[in-house]
C-alpha cells in the first residue's frame, strides 16, 4: 500500500461517508456466523455457513460510524488505491513473500464490525489475475478526521484460512490455522 498523508485519506473517506448517507445499502447474510460476536457461541448456528467463525465482530455500530459507512469507506479506499497502481489493489503476502495484485470482488457487509469506539473490522474478497481468491481482513481507525486503514491481513487464499479467531474471556485473538 502506498502511504498517504492522514489528511488526504481522511478527506477522501469523509467524502465517501457523505455519499453513503445518500444511498441505501442492503446487508447480505452470506456469512451469518463467521465472525465472533459479543455472545459466547462455540459453533455457528447455521451448518451451511461458507466459513466458520473467523473474524471478530460486533453487531452494533456507532451512530457516527455505521456498517454502511464502513462498506463505503473500504470500497472507496480500495478503488482509490487501485487507481494509483494500474487498476490493482496491492498487498504484500508474507506466505508467498511477494506482492499480490488484486481486484476487489466483494465487501462482506454482514462482517463489518465495531471493535471499540475507534477501531473497526472489515472483511473483503479479492481476485488475483491468476484466478486465486483472497479474503483480506482490514482494520480501520476513526478520529475526528474520518476513517483510516490501519492494517491489512491476508486471511485466506482460495478459501483456506491462514488463521482463525478465538475468544477467551471476552477477548478475541488470532490463532494460526
Amino acid at each position: 500500500m502506498t502511504h498517504r498523508t492522514g489528511i488526504q485519506v481522511k478527506t477522501f473517506l469523509t467524502c465517501a461517508l457523505a455519499v453513503l448517507f445518500m444511498a441505501s445499502v442492503g446487508f447480505a447474510q452470506e456469512h451469518p456466523t463467521e465472525h465472533p460476536t459479543k455472545t459466547k457461541k462455540e459453533h455457528p448456528t447455521k451448518t451451511t455457513s461458507e466459513h466458520p467463525k473467523e473474524h471478530p465482530t460486533d453487531a452494533t455500530a456507532t451512530k457516527a460510524v455505521t456498517k454502511e459507512a464502513l462498506a463505503v469507506a473500504i470500497t472507496s479506499f480500495v478503488n482509490a488505491d487501485s487507481k494509483l497502481k494500474g487498476g490493482f489493489f496491492m498487498v504484500y503476502d508474507p506466505v508467498s513473500e511477494a506482492p499480490l495484485l488484486l481486484t476487489l470482488t466483494k465487501v462482506h457487509e454482514d462482517k463489518l464490525a465495531l471493535l471499540s469506539e475507534t477501531l473497526f473490522f472489515v472483511c473483503a474478497d479479492f481476485k488475483e489475475a491468476s484466478g486465486k481468491i483472497y479474503d483480506l481482513d482490514f482494520f480501520m481507525t476513526s478520529d475526528d478526521g474520518g476513517l483510516v486503514v490501519s492494517e491489512v491481513i491476508v486471511h485466506k487464499q482460495d478459501n483456506k484460512p491462514r488463521y482463525t479467531w478465538s475468544e477467551k474471556d471476552g477477548v478475541w485473538s488470532r490463532k494460526k490455522s
